[in-house]
């Protein structure tokens, strides 16, 4: 096994979906629930996001072959938008990139915010069904293809601890804290968006670069 290789994409998903950096907007959310229910969110919000990032990664290449879109195309565009979530995540706009006025307003009257809004847009937004659907077309073998799975699975684990333990996260980082760190994997996201467009690029314009 390329353990490397699983690790960059379990730190690039890490990065891109910025579950730390989502953890002030879990606790607002959840803040009229009891115990029981936020368990249950936490459970169905972190299932919901590896199913949506598995799907991604199976499919993401029918779909693109279905509507006759080059991979290398969807390289260049996936890499954008990840640097332009990048770069809102350096500027500190929290969430405002994954989630518009309107869907913030229609989330706070439903009962069940785990799918919507926080599994999908909050954590399994475009930009981490762009990477899945890169990284499933730069390494398309099965053998690989259950590597991503298996760090997608223990990615939804990991999240779900945090989310279990927000109080406390929150408590000893404080908004400050969060903010630093949300800068950080602002900068690693950045720099996995410029290598996915470098990659497309090298793909249009075979020996240009």
């Amino acid at each position: 096994m390329d353990i490397q290789l699983y690790l960059k994409f379990f730190i690039g998903l890490f990065a891109l979906v910025n579950p730390i950096g989502i953890l002030p907007v879990y606790i607002s959310m959840t803040d009229g629930q009891d115990k029981i229910q936020k368990q249950k969110t936490n459970h169905m919000a972190n299932i919901s996001v590896a199913i949506i990032l598995i799907i991604s990664l199976l499919i993401g290449n029918s779909i693109l072959y279905f509507l006759d879109i080059s991979i290398n195309s969807f390289r260049i565009a996936g890499g954008i938008l990840v640097i332009f979530i990048a770069m809102s995540m350096i500027n500190g706009k929290l969430g405002e990139h994954k989630q518009t006025k309107q869907e913030l307003t229609e989330s706070i009257i439903r009962e069940n915010i785990a799918v919507v809004p926080l599994a999908l847009p909050l954590m399994a937004g475009p930009g981490a069904i762009s990477s899945m659907i890169v990284w499933s077309s730069r390494y398309p073998d099965w053998f690989h293809t259950l590597g991503f799975i298996l760090a997608i699975i223990i990615f939804s684990g990991c999240c779900w601890l945090l989310f279990k333990s927000a109080p406390l996260i929150i408590r000893v980082f404080r908004q400050t804290g969060i903010n630093v760190v949300t800068r950080i994997m602002g900068l690693l996201l950045m720099a996995l968006g410029v290598e996915f467009v470098i990659t497309g690029l090298r793909g249009v314009f075979p020996g240009w670069l």
